[in-house]
Formats: C-alpha cells, structure tokens, sequence
C-alpha cells in the first residue's frame, strides 16, 4: 500500500476570528486550494516558534509558507529560525511554495533584499504577464501568458541572486513570482484567498488606519468587477508541489 502524501504549512499569522469561523483557520484555507485525497496536511506556528523536528522534515513531501502581518525583512528571532530553516529544505532539494511574506521570506533566504515595495499597497485582483519561462515550467498546463491574482501587501523582493529565475511582474511589482530549480517557488500573490478573506482583510486595515478610507473603497468596488483565476492558480500550485496533475 503506498504511503500517503504529506506535507506542512508554516503559519506566520494568527487565524483571524473571520477566517476561524468561516474557514476553520488558515492551514484549511490552503487544504481548500491544494489538497487532494489521501494526503495529511500539518500545521506549524513558526511565528510562536514552532518548527518541524530536524528528524521529521525527510517525511514530509513538501512544505508552503503562509503570509504575515510581520515584515520579511525583520530581525525577529522567529524570522531569522525561519530563513535557516528555508536554507535547510533548499540544501536538501525539498520542495517549498513561499506565499506573500512565504515568498519574500525565500527571496531573502536565498540572498535576495527585500523591503517596502517601490509602489506601496498592491490590493486586489492584480494581473501578472508571465514569462515564456514559465509556461515551459507548466507545459502540461498551457498556462496563458497572463493570470490575475489576489494580493495584499506593501513589502516585495527588490532583488534576487543571479540563479533564481523570475517568472512574472505585474505593473506595480517586478518579481511577482520566481523559482529557484525546479523545488523551490515563491509567489507574491495569494492564491489561496477568496475575495471574502481580502475584504475582511481592508477593512482591518482600515481600521488600523494602514490605508486611507478612499483606498478601501476603491478596492472593494474593484472586487466587484475582476476575478481571480483560482482555478488555474490551483492547479499551478499542485503541479509545482507534487509533481504531477491533479485529479
């Protein structure tokens, strides 16, 4: 009988109470993008400090690091635990999706700067010009040469090291998405969001007073005239992680 399939999910962010009740906390919200029968999917709180055993990292077949209110280019002791572990999983060709703060974290594991983002606040439904690279990478998936995706931050990866490979940009972003062989991917965006996730998000910013009233407004009228590829991104998403198309 073939062993199941595992894989972990490093939490860089406390559930929301919306995302509890709605979701039942951001570990089903990535399932909900990228589990297929049979697997196991853990969680860990890398933010409260909680990391996979050394010895336990071999079982798992592949790893994605989540979002964060905390900036990738931080000094936390709980930030710097997480690049070391990210340098970890790369020297042992394990595979591992980075997601906003997730991707900015990589970036910077791998020698890459990142900081404020050139532009400030990129919310919404962004479209992102893929590059021919990539399409190469996803073959199998004749992945059009543009994807929109939900986003939500204000920090990016200003620089990368000559061996990673940018695969998109965006007009407000350069290095949307990037690859590091063929184990290691970030992306700036969030594909495991819905809109009622990012919505709940504005007005939490709003609230801390991050954005200006005028901003949240204008997000949320344009949520209401673009959608996400959710689909597409989660079969981009899978096919990295595991190799294979999904059922």
């Amino acid at each position: 009988m073939e062993a199941k399939k595992k894989y972990a999910v490093l939490l860089c962010a406390e559930d929301s109470e919306y995302v509890k009740n709605e979701y039942g906390g951001y570990l089903k919200v990535f399932m909900g993008l990228l589990e297929e029968e049979g697997e196991e999917w853990d969680a860990y709180r890398v933010a409260r400090g909680e990391f996979p055993a050394d010895g336990d990292v071999e079982s798992y077949d592949g790893f994605v690091i989540s979002g964060s209110c905390s900036d990738a280019h931080g000094d936390e002791d709980w930030i710097k635990k997480l690049i070391e572990f990210v340098r970890r999983l790369n020297a042992r060709k394990k595979k591992l999706l980075g997601v906003c703060f997730g991707h900015q974290i990589i970036g910077r594991a791998l020698g890459g700067n990142t900081g404020r983002a050139f532009k400030g606040w990129d919310i919404g439904v962004t479209p992102l010009h893929l590059s021919s690279s990539l399409s190469n990478f996803f073959s199998p998936l004749d992945v059009p040469p543009q994807l929109s995706v939900i986003e939500c931050h204000r920090d990016e990866v200003l620089e990368l090291p000559p061996f990673v490979e940018v695969l998109a940009r965006s007009e407000k972003t350069g290095i949307e998405m990037f690859k590091c062989d063929d184990h290691i991917m970030g992306i700036q965006g969030h594909p495991e969001y819905t809109k009622g996730i990012l919505l709940h998000l504005v007005d939490r910013l709003l609230d801390s007073n991050l954005i200006e009233k005028s901003h949240a407004e204008n997000v949320k009228k344009e949520l209401n005239e673009r959608e996400p590829d959710r689909e597409a991104w989660e079969r981009l998403c899978r096919v990295f992680l595991k190799g294979k198309l999904p059922q």
